[in-house]
């Protein structure tokens, strides 16, 4: 079988064709980028642009050999715990939820809109950012704000990066050897987050309500006394969209180095300027502080796992965060670490450390089938 998984962003819309083999081989992969910008296209052309692709690189002979198509949707609120198959019911949730996640769930919609009209009677599957984390207890997804606004309103912690953190925490147990496990997934990218993975389930994630919360990011802020807000509208006359613009898009790495969202470019400019120094030492100090956290929170460490962008490859940030961590038993091998190998601990850590190329959309991919198998075979 055929699938097609479609990661539909606010500008831009990735594609990959898999065949649901044992390996779920990718057959091709692309993207198309600049949606939404002036005189530019919109997400069903886009998935037109993507599916014409295909077809001219003749990866397909026709739209038929698509035989089922999987979507990356950022929110599922607490209903979905799983993939759906998309039904009317499922669309009109994604809907409601976008009050959630304004600047995801829509684009996500728009793509799902565009495959129905584009590829028909072809089924479509939901992949849920959120569902993944929706094993988290009371304890952890909880604010300590009066009850009913969640009961009311929702606001709990949802956590995010779901896709991405089952992927690498499943990979990790089969390199472990064993199902009970005690694992922290890092994933670093331009968007970071933290998860605590005790047997193969989330119990805490470091992203909350919205992706905002938690570590500094490439331009979010991250942790941050809610007084600050207040704070910042009275000194500075700001309005609700301005807070926003400044938290999310002004802040992080960019807002406290002056340089960049990029960690790359703060790592050039490490030597001879203090503040990108600085902006990667907080990263790396809160990371390390998270998997602190979590490790109390499973009574435990087997493994650290890097992930992402900024997990897989920035070596010198794995150093740091695992500086802190001696107490646990983490060491890691400096030559190993440095060429990025998929273990990294030193033959004397009691802790494994990991470094795992996430795949969200082979994960897709992989969900996508499992509800379509069950559908077929209940």
């Amino acid at each position: 079988m055929k699938i097609l998984v479609i990661n539909a962003g606010s500008s831009s819309l990735k594609f990959q064709l898999f065949q649901s083999d044992k390996n779920f081989a990718c057959l091709y992969k692309g993207i198309v980028d600049r949606i939404g910008q002036k005189n530019s296209i919109n997400h069903t052309d886009a998935v037109k642009l993507a599916l014409q692709t295909l077809l001219r690189k003749k990866v397909i002979k026709n739209l038929g050999e698509i035989q089922a198509i999987g979507h990356r949707v950022v929110h599922g609120g607490e209903k979905y715990r799983n993939a759906a198959k998309l039904t009317r019911q499922v669309v009109a949730e994604i809907k409601r939820l976008c009050a959630l996640a304004p600047l995801h769930n829509p684009p996500n919609l728009a793509a799902i809109m565009a495959c129905t009209k584009a590829v028909k009677n072809v089924p479509q599957v939901a992949v849920f950012d959120t569902a993944f984390h929706q094993t988290l207890p009371e304890v952890a997804y909880l604010y300590t704000i009066p009850l009913q606004l969640y009961k009311k309103y929702g606001i709990r912690r949802y956590g995010f990066h779901g896709t991405s953190h089952h992927y690498v925490a499943r990979e990790t147990i089969k390199l472990l050897g064993k199902k009970n496990s005690k694992i922290v997934t890092c994933h670093l990218g331009n968007g970071s987050s933290v998860c605590a993975v005790l047997n193969g389930k989330s119990i805490d994630t470091s992203m909350g309500f919205t992706p905002l919360e938690g570590l500094p990011m490439g331009t979010r802020c991250g942790d941050l006394d809610p007084a600050i807000v207040y704070k910042l509208q009275e000194i500075l006359k700001l309005g609700t969209k301005e807070i926003d613009e400044l938290l999310n898009k002004k802040s992080g790495l960019k807002g406290l180095s002056g340089i960049s969202s990029d960690i790359r470019d703060l790592w050039k400019n490490y030597k001879k300027n203090r503040l990108a120094r600085l902006a990667l030492s907080i990263l790396a100090y809160r990371t390390a502080k998270y998997i602190g956290a979590y490790s109390a929170a499973m009574k435990g460490l087997d493994a650290i796992t890097f992930t992402a962008g900024i997990g897989e490859n920035a070596w010198y940030l794995r150093k740091e965060i695992c500086g802190y961590l001696p107490h646990f038993g983490v060491k890691i091998d400096a030559a190993k670490n440095r060429k990025n190998s998929t273990q990294i601990q030193a033959k004397k850590s009691r802790v494994k450390v990991f470094v795992i190329p996430t795949n969200e959309e082979k994960e897709i991919a992989m969900e996508t089938a499992l509800v379509l198998k069950k559908i077929n075979n209940p």
